[in-house]
């Protein structure tokens, strides 16, 4: 009984870990003030602001037919 369990809670969590799928990203773009110009450095160089994002493969699928 006890090796029925854990094979089933060991097959669970590997098919959760098939599902998780997701490349990350990091997208930046120039920071902005409120007149919306760019905003610099000392040095003269723009202010970036970047964010890490998890982008996931679309999956192909047929289109839907008009009504």
């Amino acid at each position: 009984m006890k090796k029925l369990l854990v094979t089933l809670l060991l097959g669970l969590t590997l098919t959760n870990v098939a599902f998780a799928e997701g490349v990350a990203k990091t997208v930046c773009h120039d920071k902005l003030d409120k007149k919306g110009q760019v905003v610099k450095d000392k040095k003269g160089n723009t202010v970036q602001i970047c964010k890490k994002i998890k982008v996931h493969k679309k999956l192909e699928a047929n289109p839907v037919p008009g009504k």
